[in-house]
């Protein structure tokens, strides 16, 4: 439970909490871009195209990222039929949320591997703990929204692939989707612990 960090680990805590914002706020903001590069206003009409962490930070999802280990931000919302690619503008531009973790995985894992270590600071500086917290962050993120479930990003790139004789396929995913990554999450959560410790065990390959 992150909140305890307060308590036990002020300076991780603080790491944590600056981070969960950062890729937060990023990756909502993409979905935002996205849209409105691809013809939908709707998301800048909405005031979501911004950095701003005010706009994209769910009140509820963010209490239970430091109350129970997960969480959510405010969806973004546009329309389909507004975007020029009607077969894959819905897939990029829920795409592009996990796409800039990926690249803030990249940037700042760079940037501690190589620009780092000139400073001379150690494991326990605070810069190095939100650089790094700041990563695995978006490790997570980009991990489990690429699951193909709704209402998760990767659904977007799913339905955009299946063909159309299995449109109640889609349907189903569409009407319970919500519920089986529920249940996932509560059942089944030793999958998804899996999943994220190899995803971060490559970014410790990665960085060291």
């Amino acid at each position: 439970m992150l909140i305890l960090q307060l308590f036990e680990n002020p300076i991780l805590f603080l790491a944590w909490a600056f981070a969960l914002v950062v890729a937060i706020s990023v990756h909502e903001f993409s979905h935002a871009l996205a849209a409105t590069l691809l013809g939908d206003p709707t998301a800048k009409y909405e005031g979501r195209l911004t950095l701003n962490p005010l706009k994209h930070l769910d009140p509820w999802g963010t209490l239970l990222l430091f109350f129970a280990g997960f969480g959510w931000g405010r969806p973004v919302p546009f329309n389909p039929y507004n975007l020029r690619n009607q077969r894959w503008g819905s897939a990029l531009v829920s795409i592009a949320g996990p796409g800039s973790n990926l690249v803030m995985i990249l940037v700042f894992g760079l940037i501690l591997k190589y620009l780092y270590p000139l400073f001379g600071l150690g494991e326990q500086n605070m810069l190095f703990q939100f650089l790094y917290t700041l990563i695995l962050l978006n490790a997570i993120l980009m991990t489990f929204n690429l699951i193909p479930i709704p209402p998760l990003d990767g659904s977007k790139l799913l339905f955009a692939i299946l063909p159309a004789s299995m449109t109640d396929v889609k349907i189903f995913l569409e009407r319970y989707g919500f519920l089986i990554l529920i249940g996932l999450i509560f059942f089944a959560g030793g999958i998804f612990s899996r999943l994220f410790y190899f995803v971060i065990s490559v970014i410790d390959r990665f960085i060291g």
